[in-house]
């Protein structure tokens, strides 16, 4: 619909970057200017999308419109199935200006490779007049980062880290680190008994916005992993804030201590499920780790709850991003391993008989969430183990939860999860027997297959995989100091016990 004022100016808004904090609308005019939010089927469809990933970002699109519109802002917005809709960003962007007769785009970069790329071919090959602004919503942009990497032979998340703190000041007293550390990581690896009491993540009732985009879901994206129903995310900023003031009162107080848990039937356990809320703008990174410390200030959470949080958020998000767009493009293709092995199908159904497998799996396929520990050392460690193409497992972490922007998820997928970059981002692999998962959940005591089992039919197939693809990379890694030990231990074994331990790693795979 035509706009009944002149505009003289667009003002790109992407579907992450729904606040009125974001750049462009900052250095906006309420008068001149006109909003432009896209709906398309470019970012949709570009895989397969969780049905709830795709409401919870329609829906928290359309009502940050609406929030703009009630703020002064004129706001041309596009649903995904209007019927002049070209499909993509860049076709929305020349079609408005067309309509509209303007000459002049105000734009913040977008977080993705692959869109930022198609939006600048566009930009420089037209005669508007199109200004970009770094986002800065993160705490390091990105040339920031690039200049704290400078001649460094390694990039380590702890060093930066430390930066980042000195920066914000979070969890400093003077010049030192609150609590004498900088990190308790060593106090939150506990398992979480079943006896336990959870508080689950606040759910908010859909309204009429959100359940016509559940019917266009569920009308054009039939055949998408999940189900849009129940839906309960927030979608709003006002219940994104409650949601954080939720979990600072219930949740983060237990959150440091059980974050590496994982238990059956509780996909939640202590986790604060805000990071899908964070990565599409209705949260800010400093104001969850400001009431993250003030938390601990007041004595409400232990330092490593507090640390633990701020530490996910400014540390380990902040440097993901910096990976990414250091070194973009050409990183998803990374593949330090050689692995040729398709994803297999149970990724999609859940259906396997590995009990750790299927819950997670399940719960993903239900949820669109997984927390960290469940996607790097169950979802992950398989298909690393199993020789799994690093691009594959890519696409279905970006396709299947929520939170998965390619910015943050790539770089936790292809250097962390399947130390595809060849040690880039990670100092070591992430790789693990049966053990781990026993001793950190309670999935092994539901399983078909036998944890304490080495070898055979009946083993836990984690073991023999954990084995075979050492022995089956050594010519890669067992120069990794932090690998010393074990490729020790491995030849310290008999070549029967060896040759066991592969035997039943390659029966396993062929049944793949």
């Amino acid at each position: 619909m035509a706009p009944t004022f002149k505009p003289d100016r667009i003002i790109t808004v992407l579907g992450d970057q729904l606040t009125d904090q974001i750049a462009a609308l900052r250095s906006g005019n309420r008068g001149t200017d006109i909003v432009l939010i896209s709906e398309v089927m470019d970012e949709a469809s570009y895989v397969r999308h969780h049905k709830k990933k795709l409401t919870f970002i329609f829906s928290a699109m359309r009502h940050f419109a609406d929030q703009l519109s009630r703020d002064g802002w004129n706001v041309r917005y596009v649903k995904l199935d209007g019927p002049q809709n070209t499909g993509s960003i860049v076709g929305e962007l020349q079609r408005a200006l067309t309509e509209l007769n303007i000459k002049s785009v105000l734009h913040t970069e977008a977080s993705e490779y692959r869109l930022s790329s198609e939006i600048s071919q566009w930009a420089s090959s037209s005669d508007i007049k199109f200004t970009t602004l770094p986002d800065d919503r993160f705490i390091f942009g990105r040339d920031e980062f690039r200049e704290w990497v400078g001649v460094r032979k390694q990039i380590r998340m702890e060093h930066f880290y430390r930066q980042v703190r000195r920066k914000t000041a979070l969890l400093m007293d003077d010049e030192k680190p609150a609590g004498g550390k900088w990190n308790f990581d060593a106090e939150n690896r506990s398992a979480a008994s079943d006896d336990l009491s959870f508080p689950h993540p606040m759910q908010f009732v859909t309204d009429q916005i959100t359940d016509e985009v559940l019917e266009m879901v569920e009308k054009l994206f039939p055949e998408n992993i999940g189900q849009s129903r129940p839906f309960w995310f927030a979608v709003t900023r006002k219940d994104a804030l409650s949601a954080l003031d939720d979990f600072i009162k219930h949740a983060l107080p237990h959150f440091g201590t059980y974050q590496d848990a994982m238990l059956e039937d509780e996909p939640f356990l202590f986790h604060s499920v805000l990071s899908q809320y964070l990565n599409v703008g209705l949260l800010q990174p400093l104001e969850i780790c400001l009431r993250a410390e003030e938390a601990w200030r007041c004595g409400h959470a232990p330092i490593n709850a507090a640390e633990g949080l701020i530490r996910q958020i400014i540390g380990w998000r902040e440097f993901v991003r910096g990976i990414y767009w250091l070194k973009m493009p050409g990183y998803i293709e990374s593949n330090f391993l050689e692995t040729s092995r398709s994803l297999p199908d149970f990724y999609w159904t859940g259906d396997t008989e590995m009990a750790c497998m299927r819950s997670t799996i399940e719960q993903t396929i239900e949820q669109s969430y997984a927390h960290h520990i469940q996607r790097l050392m169950v979802t992950g460690n398989f298909a690393m183990l199993a020789g799994v193409k690093p691009s594959e497992v890519h696409e279905w972490y970006l396709s299947v939860y929520s939170d998965a922007f390619e910015w943050v998820e790539a770089p936790n997928v292809i250097g962390m999860s399947q130390f595809a970059d060849g040690g880039v981002l990670a100092s070591k692999p992430y790789a693990a027997s049966g053990n781990y998962i026993n001793k950190m959940s309670n999935y092994c005591g539901n399983c078909r297959f036998n944890v304490k089992v080495k070898t055979g039919e009946d083993a836990c197939p984690f073991n023999a995989l954990y084995w075979n693809f050492l022995d089956r990379n050594s010519d890669k890694l067992n120069g990794n100091p932090r690998l010393g030990n074990t490729y020790r231990t491995w030849s310290k074994m008999s070549i029967e016990k060896q040759s066991s331990y592969n035997r039943s790693a390659e029966i396993f795979l062929g049944k793949l």
